[in-house]
């Protein structure tokens, strides 16, 4: 099996199993992503996890698969990459927060995969390479944005034209990356931050999901409307009452 969804009570866990080719993509990792998206909807999901079961996150795509694609015309191979951005669509759809916990290194479209997520805890010594150049290839899966977002664009740009990895402690000095953990303990790390997630408000969170995803592309006219609307509605809920109540009231609170 190279791909399953571990439900894990609160969370769902994305493990990518295809260990013998550094977890290349493949179908059943598009399905299993795709399948946890739609769980997500669910009101006791609280995070979904992608990791991987071997000692590398994610490769990006086949080499092999993409040797085949070349016969097929351009319009079909469009649709093939219009496939995985449904998928990174959905991730960012996501009503809850995606977190990534990335052992020996993300590359390729895996990198677009890690930083589609929310949160990432890497262990130290994973690198992070937009290996496209590699293969005569172009990033594709936002990366594109997600780097522009993140990084310095001199960075960016070595990334993207030179494939140079970049470290995990690299990463977390510039932001990019939320914590760096000894080698094996990315998934302990991730459960952590999907613990804190838990014990928060999920409509809330959700919320400052969207909100945050906006930012970067609307004006700060529109976005000050948008935070008005969203703290309008919030203020009025079931979490504010509550939120509000255990603080005034000095304990932690209880969310539904």
């Amino acid at each position: 099996m190279t791909a399953r969804i571990e439900d894990a009570g609160d969370r769902l866990i994305i493990w990518n199993g295809n260990a013998a080719r550094r977890g290349a993509l493949t179908p059943e990792l598009y399905d299993a992503i795709a399948e946890a998206m739609r769980r997500a909807e669910e009101p006791r999901i609280r995070s979904v996890v992608l990791t991987s079961a071997g000692d590398f996150f994610c490769a990006g795509g086949d080499l092999n698969v993409l040797i085949e694609r070349r016969k097929l015309s351009e319009p079909e191979r469009r649709l093939r990459v219009d496939t995985l951005h449904d998928l990174v669509r959905s991730m960012r759809a996501s009503p809850v927060p995606l977190i990534a916990a990335v052992e020996g290194g993300a590359a390729g479209a895996g990198l677009s995969l890690a930083l589609a997520c929310d949160l990432i805890v890497a262990a130290k010594g994973a690198k992070f390479t937009a290996a496209y150049i590699k293969a005569g290839l172009v990033p594709d899966a936002g990366l594109t944005a997600s780097l522009a977002r993140m990084l310095p664009r001199p960075l960016a740009m070595e990334m993207c034209l030179l494939a140079r990895p970049v470290t995990a402690e690299r990463m977390l000095e510039l932001g990019a990356v939320n914590a760096v953990v000894e080698t094996g303990q990315a998934m302990t790390g991730a459960t952590e931050l999907a613990d804190s997630i838990a014990a928060g408000p999920r409509a809330a969170q959700g919320t400052i999901r969207r909100l945050v995803a906006t930012a970067y592309e609307t004006s700060e006219a529109a976005q000050l409307d948008a935070e008005r609307d969203a703290m309008a509605r919030a203020a009025g809920g079931e979490e504010a009452a509550e939120g509000i109540a255990a603080f005034l009231e000095k304990r932690t609170p209880e969310y539904r």
